[in-house]
C-alpha cells in the first residue's frame, strides 16, 4: 500500500471511528491485506517499511479495541457477580 492509498482509506476510518467494532474489523482487514502482499516478498525496501509501520500502527488499534472490549466483559461479568437487591 503507498502513502496514497492510505490516505484514501483515511475516511473510511474515520467513518469508523465511532464504531470500535467496525474500526477493529476495518483495521484487521487492512492489516491481514498488508501481511499477504509483505509475504509474497516482491515489494521494495522502502515500500516494505511503509507497510511495515501501517502494520504496526493498525496493530495497535486492534489491540487497544481488544482491549476496550475485555474491559466491557469484565464490567458485565462482575455487574452480574453482584448480589441483586431484593
Amino acid at each position: 500500500m503507498t502513502r496514497k492509498a492510505a490516505t484514501a482509506a483515511a475516511p473510511e476510518n474515520e467513518a469508523a471511528a465511532d464504531d470500535p467494532v467496525a474500526r477493529f474489523e476495518g483495521s484487521l482487514s487492512e492489516l491481514e491485506a498488508i501481511v499477504a502482499r509483505m509475504e509474497r516478498g516482491d515489494l521494495p525496501l522502502e515500500e516494505s517499511l511503509q507497510l511495515f509501520e501501517r502494520g504496526m500502527g493498525l496493530t495497535q488499534v486492534c489491540r487497544t479495541s481488544l482491549e476496550s472490549a475485555e474491559l466491557r466483559v469484565r464490567k458485565l461479568l462482575d455487574a452480574g457477580d453482584a448480589p441483586a437487591d431484593r
